[in-house]
């Protein structure tokens, strides 16, 4: 059995609700936080085992809305973990909490991935998210994080916002690139109904148009020297989000703090979505014993988001089965959804924005 090697912890507290976001969140409340960090803690005291974690990703919610006391709170717990000598410690946050004393502490406590969710410079997609995004604080915040230290920065991209145009799109990568970060996470608007856009009854762009802005991303990404890893992460050589690649490669991770889900000991766990119940000690609402089958299948949907695809060796050696016996492998090659190369089963790169319907086929 793989050891665990990867941890995800969930900070539910933002300043401000964007429109879209899906999330577990609340508004940051101080008088929820010691509480929240107290269960958390326990939460991790009852399952951690021990091991020595390759990947910790602080998410959420907007984990830089904490004070810097309430960040030691966290960093204190966050102590317990057994980390390895080459971690990749990831920490999200917005541009608006990016100060000096804040980010010096986190470079100092280890952290040496920033993730910041910037989403879009462009006024009119900003005012749909309910954001703020400014281009001059962007380069600005960028420069402090790297005179603090930080070398490897990534920055969200969202696109297919129902008015976007092809020139919005354009611009917006044009700045992000002029920030010469080492990795970019896009993703297209999902609507979903308990968001504010969704109880608005915002429909979705059409499949085509989003398909060309998904297209406009991978070419100019490409063009600027990011390696297109996974169907929506970019990074240059030697950045690849290790943390993710743990999910993509059907890994077990410990999830910790409210909605965070794991895989740990062939089960697969979600923890509450309620705030309360969570503080109160109730932390997972549901669990599911993963069977051979069910590996397999998550094998499949995970490893082919991957552009190099799955390795049959490696699936041969995981399952002691020959991945072609089990699922119409063959048959999807024939027809050009499926490419066979060097040991590596993928999704045809032109066929990336069908993969859904090419994995209904398969599984």
């Amino acid at each position: 059995m793989e050891k665990i090697k990867s941890v995800y912890i969930h900070i539910p507290f933002c300043n401000n609700i964007c429109s879209y976001c899906d999330f577990c969140k609340v508004v940051y409340n101080h008088d929820w936080v010691k509480p929240y960090l107290e269960r958390l803690e326990e939460e991790i005291d009852n399952s951690y085992m021990g091991e020595e974690i390759e990947t910790l990703y602080v998410g959420g919610g907007t984990p830089s809305c904490l004070t810097i006391e309430e960040l030691k709170l966290l960093f204190r717990i966050l102590a317990k973990f057994h980390k390895s000598d080459n971690i990749e410690f990831s920490f999200e946050c917005n541009l608006c909490d990016i100060e000096e004393e804040k980010f010096r502490f986190l470079y100092h406590q280890g952290v040496n991935r920033i993730s910041i969710g910037i989403e879009s410079f462009d006024p009119e997609k900003l005012d749909f998210m309910k954001r703020t995004s400014d281009f001059k604080d962007a380069k600005k915040k960028i420069r402090l994080l790297r005179e603090i230290g930080f070398k490897n920065i990534n920055v969200d991209l969202m696109y297919a916002i129902p008015s976007e145009t092809e020139s919005m799109l354009k611009k917006d990568l044009n700045k992000i690139l002029k920030l010469k970060v080492e990795h970019i996470s896009t993703y297209s608007l999902i609507i979903e109904k308990n968001t504010l856009v969704g109880l608005n009854k915002i429909k979705p762009i059409e499949e085509e148009r989003d398909f060309k802005l998904y297209d406009i991303i991978c070419k100019t990404l490409k063009k600027n020297g990011y390696i297109h890893y996974e169907v929506s992460n970019f990074a240059r050589k030697g950045y690849v989000s290790k943390h993710n690649l743990t999910y993509w490669n059907n890994e077990e991770y410990y999830g910790f703090g409210v909605s965070a889900s794991g895989f740990v000991e062939a089960i697969r766990y979600e923890n509450t979505k309620s705030l309360t119940e969570y503080i109160k000690g109730n932390f997972v609402s549901s669990k599911s014993l993963m069977s051979k089958v069910d590996n397999m299948e998550n094998e499949l949907i995970l490893g082919f988001r991957k552009l190099e695809g799955i390795n049959l060796e490696h699936f041969f050696d995981k399952f002691e089965e020959n991945m072609q016996n089990i699922f119409p492998i063959k048959p999807l090659i024939k027809s050009g959804d499926l490419i066979y190369k060097d040991g590596y089963v993928y999704i045809n790169p032109k066929k990336l924005y069908v993969m859904n319907e090419i994995l209904i086929k398969l599984i």
